[in-house]
């Protein structure tokens, strides 16, 4: 079912520009939902169009409260917010998953980016921070229950990291001169191109920078 978010906006509200940033909005978070669903790795949050998409939410709800339950239109925009709020609560989950699952390689490589580049959230970083304390501890407890052979267990092998060489499935959403495939197994390389519009499937360490940067999107 494709409603025009617009559809859920205030019909009165005289400001289009507005009306179509909400549908951008929505349009981003959906891409970015796709993408963290289908990446092995956590990616750039993207709180601030959720936030934004939250609020848009809100201001909907008030809009469809106005209307008449007879209103043809009330439950067919009332399956479309279900639908927002459904891949906004699913983004969210995927990357709180992820952070469980990586919580150590994760929290070390966000510590060598800038704040202007950081991939987690505020909250999503003190969630980690507490969520890899809490398993330290936990880790701890159980070591000295254990032979004292395993209590000078290596950290390092705690860490469990995604896998980047994965294969995903793609589009192209502009064309890329040269994009290097390797082989994992040979210690091979191999350049292609790929054209505007052209669906692949391949690893994700091959297209991991292009889909950050919007060039690439996971399906």
């Amino acid at each position: 079912m494709d409603i025009d978010i617009r559809d859920l906006i205030d019909e009165e509200d005289e400001d289009n520009q507005e009306e179509m940033t909400a549908q951008k909005v929505l349009q981003n978070v959906e891409r970015a939902w796709l993408n963290e669903k289908f990446s092995p790795e956590i990616l750039p949050h993207q709180t601030d169009y959720v936030e934004c998409l939250l609020e848009q939410i809100k201001s909907m709800e008030g809009n469809l409260a106005k209307l008449t339950k007879t209103d043809p239109k009330v439950d067919l925009h009332k399956l479309e917010l279900e639908r927002i709020k459904f891949v906004i609560t699913s983004y969210l989950r995927t990357r709180l998953k992820k952070i469980e699952s990586f919580c150590v390689s994760v929290l070390e490589e966000e510590a060598t980016r800038s704040e202007e580049d950081a991939y987690l959230s505020p909250a999503e970083l003190k969630f980690a921070k507490e969520f890899a304390l809490n398993a330290d501890n936990h880790f701890d407890t159980i070591l000295r229950h254990m032979p004292h052979l395993y209590n000078n267990l290596d950290r390092n092998k705690k860490i469990i990291e995604p896998n980047l060489n994965s294969f995903v499935f793609l589009k192209c959403n502009k064309h890329i001169d040269s994009v290097i495939i390797k082989n994992t197994l040979e210690g091979q390389e191999e350049e292609i191109v790929l054209e505007d519009g052209s669906q692949h499937l391949m690893p994700y360490s091959s297209v991991a920078e292009f889909v950050k940067r919007g060039i690439v999107q996971l399906i």
